[in-house]
């Protein structure tokens, strides 16, 4: 139940084309708090509730614990959520043995793309793709739950 996670702005829209897949995300925030994040998520035809913890010094590593549900919940569960419900579409890049998941963000983060990779441990080697930009894994302002609150159009 721990995530080892690094992200990054995407500099090209290259990854499209390296796609293997991508679905539509609809997210909302129960609870923001950065200590405990709640989240809904509508992905596709499947609903999920995500509960994550604070992360480490470096923004890496932090608990979290997700369980699919019935759709039909997530959806009801979306309108109770804070303002500032998420909607980007997630495009699923292979590159060397990890999957970057990459976010391409609509509304009022249009214009943002974001990709994550999951490691096994921080220090875990990947292979860099030539889109990939500036890492931002410690910056706050790129976390859905932020970007929730304060979103890119805003900056």
């Amino acid at each position: 139940m721990v995530e080892i996670e690094r992200k990054f702005l995407v500099k090209s829209q290259a990854f499209k084309k390296e796609a293997k897949s991508s679905n539509r995300i609809v997210q909302g925030f129960l609870n923001t708090d950065p200590l405990r994040t709640v989240r809904v998520r509508v992905s596709g035809d499947k609903g999920f509730i995500t509960v994550k913890g604070k992360g480490n010094q470096s923004g890496t590593t932090r608990f979290e614990w997700e369980k699919e549900i019935p759709i039909h919940e997530a959806e009801a569960l979306i309108p109770l959520c804070e303002p500032g419900v998420i909607d980007k579409k997630r495009y699923f890049v292979e590159v060397g043995k990890h999957v970057f998941e990459v976010d391409e963000f609509f509304g009022d983060n249009a214009g943002l793309i974001i990709a994550e990779i999951e490691l096994n441990h921080e220090e875990e080697a990947y292979t860099r793709p030539d889109w990939l930009g500036e890492e931002v894994t410690n910056e706050v302002k790129y976390y859905n739950s932020q970007l929730s609150k304060i979103p890119f159009k805003a900056w």
